[in-house]
């Protein structure tokens, strides 16, 4: 089989040279206290066949769906024992074009919380199961809805070399110090890098995310002169431009593991990435906005933006990319992540992917400036709440990172 051609995988931190003579399929790679696919199998150093969740056709049997995604399949292999699993699924034909642009022509790092695994994996669509295996995904469902879990004869190799370099960037940050409760702080974010030049063409990113750092300094003017004027934030704002995240989300990273204010008086962030340009679902509709994450930690956060919209905005708040089962995991993409998986309440602004998300032709003629204002309105009556009622917003919902290292 041919990477990026047959199957794709992602980095795997740790070159890795495997030899097996047998593939043990285990379903869906389900593992719960009161079901598990696991349960009569003994996958320790093997190869396990799982299947997507794209494949899961119904929940007839009660369980949770939404807790299915493949970081859980590979975190619950692992647990296991499997030295490597493969993945068969439906839509894997349609992302093989876009990683071979991302890994080749790109030359682009994926998210680093992807990265994190501890064990190797790839990804093979359904219509090339029957190669592997002698069997098709067909008759494969089949046998796993009656709780068949063949072992399959079939000798293979996976061999990984992983590569590598040293990034220098720097975040931005500014910091308005509050007034009586200026020991918390809220932070804001937006990327200002973007892909660069590629085949002699110059990359601005207009959109992604000219029109985040764009907002993020109007936001911060808007707060420096409600200062000046006597009516400054109860709470601290830092406004930070962060650098690295289309290389893996670095700039973010870089500031949670080494935060210049503590993460425990951190109450929020306000991440913006990608508010200037219409996706192909709201074409005529500029007053709309992707909010994600707004309820993943905190009930109160999601209440206050909600309330924010309606009194001020009145945008078309869509949740769409929110889902739990998101194939696009937009949640895990951009630098709000880093918060959220240190337990800090986040929304994540979004307009959606467009035609010319990372080409050349993301360029300014093409942006929505009405667009930027409105989101940048909905954003700082939000932050205003959040910056001036009397208590900090509440961590009260128990997120379930399938992806956290900690």
């Amino acid at each position: 089989m041919e990477y990026l051609k047959n199957y794709y995988t992602l980095p795997y931190y740790g070159s890795i040279d495997i030899e097996f003579n047998e593939i043990q399929c285990v379903g869906f790679g389900w593992d719960e206290t009161t079901y598990s696919d696991y349960k009569f199998l003994d996958v320790k150093n093997k190869v396990v066949l799982i299947l997507s969740p794209d494949l899961l056709t119904n929940n007839k049997d009660g369980k949770n769906i939404n807790i299915l995604d493949w970081n859980y399949q590979l975190q619950k292999a692992y647990n296991h024992g499997a030295k490597a699993v493969v993945f068969v699924g439906a839509d894997v034909n349609k992302k093989l074009n876009r990683y071979a642009r991302y890994f080749t022509k790109e030359k682009r790092s994926v998210l680093i919380e992807e990265a994190q695994f501890k064990i190797p994996f790839l990804f093979i669509d359904q219509s090339e199961l029957s190669n592997i295996i002698g069997v098709n995904i067909k008759n494969l469902k089949k046998k796993v809805k009656k709780n068949k879990y063949n072992t399959f004869n079939v000798e293979g190799h996976f061999t990984t070399t992983v590569k590598s370099s040293l990034l220098q960037g720097e975040n931005v940050l500014g910091y308005l110090e509050g007034e009586d409760l200026k020991n918390e702080l809220l932070v804001i974010t937006a990327h200002y890098d973007h892909i660069g030049i590629h085949d002699g063409e110059i990359h601005n990113g207009a959109d992604d995310d000219g029109s985040g750092t764009v907002a993020i300094l109007e936001l911060a003017e808007a707060f420096a002169k409600a200062k000046k004027e006597g009516n400054g934030p109860r709470r601290s704002i830092l406004f930070m431009p962060v650098a690295g995240e289309e290389m893996g989300l670095l700039g973010s990273s870089y500031y949670t593991e080494n935060p210049v204010y503590p993460l425990e008086n951190t109450i929020v962030d306000l991440n913006i990435d990608m508010i200037g340009r219409m996706d192909e679902h709201h074409e005529g509709n500029p007053d709309y906005v992707y909010l994600i994450g707004s309820d993943k930690l905190s009930t109160e956060l999601h209440q206050i933006s909600e309330e924010a919209n309606t009194y001020y905005s009145q945008l078309e708040l869509d949740y769409t990319f929110n889902e739990p089962n998101d194939p696009n995991r937009f949640y895990y993409r951009s630098d709000h992540y880093n918060f959220a998986k240190n337990k800090i309440p986040v929304i994540f602004y979004f307009n959606g992917v467009h035609a010319d998300y990372h080409k050349s032709t993301d360029t300014v003629e093409k942006i929505h400036f009405g667009k930027i204002a409105s989101i940048s309105k909905l954003i700082f009556h939000t932050a205003w709440q959040l910056a001036n009622q009397d208590k900090r917003i509440e961590v009260d919902v128990e997120n379930n990172f399938k992806n956290d290292r900690k």
